[in-house]
């Protein structure tokens, strides 16, 4: 996906299609859709399914609506609280879900589980944005910040990957399995998912309302 910040700077994120009611809502990074530093939620928004090398096999979906929390922008530990929703207009006449399908999505699940996650990172050995890429491993507790709540796995996927899925019961052959979080930060050795709490749920909730 792309988007464009208040200089009209233009950046790209990652984002998953979640299945709700409206058949229309991405789960991504709140840093994806809001200026931490300013509050400033971002223009342009744009989630296009399935780029590769440039193609864009269903289209590009415009944004409707964006959702995230305020306490992202003002906690102290915001990364905490690093994820949001956005619920996307039709495209030629049709739901994004029933365009390409959905995952899953789960809400308060117990730590240790072996997840994938998918995004597409920046650098040369990623496919510079170009490419869906995908780390695996068993999630374990942040304990490099202190007051973190997020869980990781020894990975890390570099920038444009944020906001991309982290995913729970994932079956390869029919890939699908449900979200537990998105890529949000990374140290380097590890690559970090903020829990979906009861916040969270309130918030999709909210989006698959829009």
């Amino acid at each position: 996906m792309s988007l464009q910040n208040a200089t009209g700077a233009t950046f790209s994120c990652s984002a998953t299609v979640a299945n709700s009611s409206n058949k229309s809502v991405v789960l991504t990074a709140a840093h994806c859709v809001v200026d931490p530093a300013t509050g400033k939620g971002y223009r342009k928004w744009v989630f296009v399914p399935g780029y590769s090398h440039g193609g864009r096999p269903f289209g590009t979906f415009t944004a409707k609506k964006l959702f995230h929390l305020k306490r992202y922008v003002t906690s102290n530990n915001g990364d905490n609280w690093d994820f949001a929703f956005a619920s996307m207009r039709k495209h030629n006449g049709r739901t994004l879900a029933d365009t390409v399908g959905a995952q899953g999505i789960r809400f308060n699940t117990p730590m240790a589980r072996h997840v994938h996650s998918f995004g597409y990172g920046g650098t040369p050995a990623e496919g510079s944005g170009e490419r869906l890429n995908h780390c695996q491993g068993r999630e374990h507790a942040d304990t490099t910040r202190p007051g973190s709540t997020m869980r990781g796995i020894d990975c890390v996927q570099t920038g444009g990957s944020s906001g991309g899925g982290f995913l729970a019961g994932f079956d390869a052959d029919k890939g699908s399995g449900y979200l537990v979080g998105d890529i949000s930060v990374g140290n380097g050795v590890s690559e970090f998912h903020p829990r979906l709490g009861d916040a969270a749920r309130t918030l999709y909730r909210k989006a698959s309302r829009s």
